[in-house]
C-alpha cells in the first residue's frame, strides 16, 4: 500500500522521480527572476529566426547556383528547426513562470512532461546533426568540385533535411519507447533525460552526448580542412574568384554555427 501522504510526486517510477514539486513551486514563487525576462528572450528569438527565414526564402528564389541553393535550404531547415524549438518549449515553460502550476496535479499521467523531453532532445540535437550535415556538404563541394556526387539539389537537400529530422525525432522518442526516462527538471519549468545510474538512462545519456560531441567534432574537422583548401586557392584565377568568394561567404555562416553549437552545447554534453 501507498502512504497516506503518497503522491505521483513522491514516486520514483514517474517523470517527477523524487523531486519535490511543492518545494520546487516555492522556489519558483520566491524567485527574482521575471517571468517576462524569459518571454522578451522568448520573443527576440522568435522574431528573429522569423526575419532570418523570410531573407533565406527571398534569397534562394534568385540564385541560380546550385551548391549555394543546397546550402540555403539546409540553412532554412536550421532556422526553421531553432524556430519551432523556441516555440514549442516556451508554450510550457513560459506559461509554468506565470502560472506556477504543480506538474503532479497538472499532468499526473506524465504527458506533457514527456512531451517537453521529447522537444529538448530532439530540437537540441537537429542543429548539431543539422550544422555536421552542412559542413560535410560543403566540404565535400570545396575539396571535391567537379565531382557530380557533390552537386546536390533543392529536392535533395530537403530529403537530407528531412531524414535528420526522421532521426531526431526516433532519439527523443527512445525513453517514451522504454529506453531511459524523462523526468522533471530543477527549477521545475522544464523536463530532460535522466541522470540517474541505472542502465536504461545510462545508455539513452551516452548515446544523447556522445552522438552530439561526434557531430562538433566532425563539424570541427570539416570546417577546418574546408577553410584551409580555401586559403590556399583564393588567389589563384580571377575567373573563378566570384565563385570562391560566394564559397568564402558560405564558410563563415558555417563557423559561426559551428562555434555557436560548441559554445551552448558542448559544457553539457561533455
Amino acid at each position: 500500500m501507498e502512504p497516506p501522504n503518497g503522491s505521483a510526486a513522491g514516486r520514483s517510477d514517474t517523470c517527477f522521480g523524487v523531486f519535490n514539486t511543492s518545494d520546487s513551486r516555492d522556489n519558483a514563487q520566491n524567485s527574482i527572476a521575471s517571468p517576462w525576462f524569459s518571454t522578451a528572450f522568448g520573443l527576440i528569438g522568435l522574431c528573429s529566426n522569423l526575419f532570418a527565414l523570410c531573407v533565406l526564402l527571398s534569397s534562394s528564389r534568385k540564385l541560380s547556383s546550385r551548391a549555394r541553393s543546397s546550402f540555403l535550404v539546409f540553412l532554412c531547415g536550421l532556422v526553421v528547426t531553432d524556430f519551432m524549438g523556441l516555440l514549442v518549449t516556451a508554450s510550457v515553460i513560459i506559461p509554468y513562470h506565470f502560472i506556477k502550476f504543480t506538474w503532479a496535479k497538472v499532468d499526473p499521467g506524465c504527458h506533457l512532461c514527456n512531451f517537453l523531453g521529447f522537444s529538448m532532445v530532439f530540437f537540441g540535437q537537429c542543429p548539431l546533426l543539422l550544422g555536421a550535415t552542412m559542413a560535410g556538404e560543403r566540404f565535400f563541394g570545396i575539396n571535391h568540385p567537379f565531382s557530380r556526387s557533390t552537386s546536390i539539389s533543392k529536392r535533395r537537400a530537403w530529403s537530407i533535411v528531412g531524414l535528420v529530422w526522421g532521426f531526431s525525432c526516433l532519439l527523443g522518442l527512445l525513453p517514451v519507447l522504454g529506453l531511459g526516462r524523462y523526468t522533471l527538471q530543477y527549477p521545475g519549468s522544464w523536463c530532460f533525460l535522466t541522470l540517474l545510474p541505472d542502465t536504461g538512462n545510462v545508455v539513452f545519456c551516452l548515446l544523447f552526448a556522445l552522438l552530439g560531441i561526434f557531430s562538433v567534432l566532425l563539424s570541427f574537422i570539416f570546417n577546418t580542412v574546408s577553410v584551409v583548401t580555401l586559403c590556399r586557392v583564393y588567389h589563384d584565377r580571377e575567373s573563378v574568384q566570384r565563385r570562391r568568394d560566394s564559397e568564402v561567404e558560405m564558410m563563415v555562416q558555417l563557423v559561426g554555427i559551428m562555434i555557436i553549437a560548441t559554445i551552448c552545447w558542448m559544457p553539457l554534453l561533455v
